[in-house]
């Protein structure tokens, strides 16, 4: 069994001797003793692996790297199998065990990135565990392989959220500018559209937030395409008037705040619980996810202010509930003050897949610096960068542009588009990790906008 032994002494203990063994009396790798500032890290997880007399058999910790604890850099270190009545074979099983179950626990600790310091003997080892080699690096003065463990929280978010829209949708899609845009300028005028649909969960459970979600979103769609609000079409259906009634506080408190008023609509009752919003707004110049070129900076904007939504766990941030309208309207103008070459709603794939989709349209790809997007105060990366995140922008523009006038909300120039496809992060130590390894939609490069195209 594999057990968490941070909190309990005498497994800590037991697990800290074997290393002592192992490290400083056999290895030599260290004098006196091989602790360390990691040992004394509230944020330290350490396990051990016991028989079922409880004796330890192994054990391994892992850790934060670097200052922010919160930044999603975990690292595996001082994996140990004692030797006594552990045979080799059974060592192998022990540690495998242990390495698995590490792994385990970073992903719970809300890691982005996952690595270890191996021993060249061991490399095989935990090649066979899935992990990558990078390179060569120098431990205790001693020859270590820098290896990996691949953490797929933002690519398999992409896949379930986007990833099959080209295929349901390619053939149906006409392409041009817009391509995969938020929004699409209504042919001969100069309307945007924009349409959402919330999740049937949320409105059988959580009705009126469902509603104000649906104008959240289609707000903030027609934002991100330069627009100015109009007003929006609902179509909802409920169980009973009573559900109805719910849904439409909540459209009609967001109607309010976001100036969106509701132009019309379809209700329909006696069927489960759904919603969709459709905004309309008005720009003769909207701003396409596609303008974005290699080498022009990419800026995130958010509201850091609010916190989760209860009931939703760390899915859903909620900025925008407890927000005056004209809080709210500076923010929602910030595009179309702002101007941005290329311009994109954080959508449910999160900060960095939608990245990916603004480098899709826009024909290339994207890099971030993990670091310097910005983000609430005490919630981890790992987190904030795959929940939808209430009002959040990312943009494209010329390097030293001036940063959109959002209001509340605070942006930071935090990567740079690039001409390989998908997107990379950019850790404090220079390494630079792939997230997304093609589009994340597949839809591909939009036509670029060009004297003529509809708006």
């Amino acid at each position: 069994m594999v057990l968490r032994a941070d909190d309990q002494p005498r497994l800590l203990a037991a697990y800290r001797d074997l290393r002592l063994r192992a490290f400083v009396h056999d290895q030599g790798l260290f004098r006196g003793d091989d602790l360390d500032d990691h040992d004394a890290h509230d944020a330290t997880r350490v396990l051990v692996a016991v028989d079922l007399d409880g004796e330890v058999l192994g054990g391994v910790r892992l850790h934060p790297v670097g200052d922010d604890a919160t930044l999603g850099w975990w690292r595996g270190s001082r994996l140990v199998c004692g030797r006594g009545g552990v045979d080799r074979p059974r060592r192998g099983t022990v540690g495998a065990a242990l390495v698995r179950a590490a792994c385990a626990q970073a992903l719970d600790a809300g890691a982005l990135r996952f690595d270890a310091h191996v021993q060249p003997g061991h490399r095989a080892f935990f090649a066979r565990l899935g992990w990558e080699d990078v390179r060569a690096v120098t431990c205790a003065g001693a020859p270590h392989r820098l290896m990996r463990f691949s953490v797929g929280r933002i690519a398999e978010l992409a896949a379930r959220t986007k990833s099959p829209i080209a295929p349901l949708l390619g053939g149906l899609l006409g392409g041009g500018a817009f391509l995969g845009d938020d929004g699409a300028p209504v042919p001969g005028s100069d309307l945007v559209a924009a349409t959402d649909a919330i999740l049937p969960s949320m409105v059988e459970r959580d009705p009126e937030w469902a509603a104000w979600c649906g104008m959240l979103v289609t707000a903030h769609d027609l934002c991100a395409m330069g627009a100015a609000p109009v007003g929006a079409l609902d179509a909802l259906g409920a169980r009973d008037e009573a559900h109805a009634q719910r849904i439409v506080r909540g459209l009609r408190a967001g109607a309010d705040a976001f100036s969106l008023p509701i132009l019309g609509g379809h209700t329909q009752l006696g069927v489960p619980g759904a919603l969709s919003v459709t905004g309309l707004g008005r720009t003769s110049r909207p701003v396409p996810a596609s303008g974005g070129r290699p080498g022009m900076a990419l800026t995130v904007t958010a509201d850091l202010h609010g916190g989760w939504r209860p009931g939703y766990g760390r899915t859903q941030w909620d900025s925008s509930s407890w927000r005056s309208r004209e809080e709210l309207g500076l923010m929602l103008d910030a595009v179309r003050a702002g101007r941005p070459a290329a311009a994109k709603d954080v959508s449910m794939a999160g900060v960095v897949g939608t990245t990916g989709m603004l480098a899709e349209a826009s024909g290339c790809g994207a890099e971030l610096d993990v670091a310097a997007i910005p983000r609430p105060r005490g919630v981890g990366a790992a987190d904030w960068l795959t929940c939808f995140p209430g009002f959040a922008l990312v943009t494209a523009d010329a390097p030293g542009a001036a940063p959109l006038p959002a209001g509340p909300a605070v942006g930071a120039v935090c990567g740079a588009l690039v001409p390989e496809p998908g997107v990379r992060l950019r850790w404090p130590d220079g390494e630079v990790i792939p997230a997304l390894s093609a589009g994340v939609t597949g839809l591909g490069p939009a036509r670029p906008v060009t004297p003529g195209d509809p708006a």
